[in-house]
């Protein structure tokens, strides 16, 4: 029972050493990789950053892994995010592979019922997004949209011009 709660004082100075090492390396290289690594998720987004906190994790505190593992490990993963992310602003190919796309809920203050059951977004949902934007009339929201990275934008009326709604799954323009 006892080993439970404390093992010895190398243990725990290895894990505050690799600890504070590994965490200021995945500081620097996510510094120096830039605001897209950490920006505002995707799915795929998500899966590099879990993967990332489980690397970390396993740093800390296995006994197996070494923090030239771990650094090794937090470099591909983030190198791979990079080439992701750089092939998608080249390639739809490998836009529609890792990103799914914006999906339009109410139109012109009509619920997009086949689009909501499909993303499974309930309505109510949907109008505590248009009231969070301070609409109390659905006949005063043009579109609302569930974003790549979960969000709902909110748009008011809409005028002639949708072509911001272009790229939205259920969008087609003279609707």
């Amino acid at each position: 029972m006892p080993d439970m709660i404390f093992d010895n004082w190398n243990a725990l100075l290895r894990t505050l050493v690799l600890g504070i090492l590994s965490y200021g390396f995945l500081v620097l290289i996510l510094r120096i990789t830039g605001k897209r690594t950490v920006s505002k998720w995707n799915s795929f987004d998500l899966v590099v950053t879990v993967a990332l906190g489980s690397s970390l994790s396993t740093v800390f505190f296995s006994k197996d892994s070494s923090l030239a593992q771990g650094m090794l490990g937090f470099s591909v993963l983030i190198l791979l995010q990079l080439i992701v992310t750089r092939l998608n602003v080249h390639s739809q190919k490998m836009q529609k592979l890792t990103k799914a796309k914006p999906a339009l809920f109410l139109y012109k203050g009509k619920f997009q019922r086949q689009a909501m059951d499909r993303e499974r977004v309930p309505e109510s949902e949907i109008l505590a997004a248009v009231r969070s934007h301070g609409i109390a009339d659905l006949e005063d929201v043009g579109a609302v949209v569930l974003e790549t990275d979960g969000n709902f934008s909110v748009i008011g009326k809409l005028g002639e011009a949708t072509s911001s709604l272009a790229d939205v799954t259920g969008f087609q323009e003279g609707s």
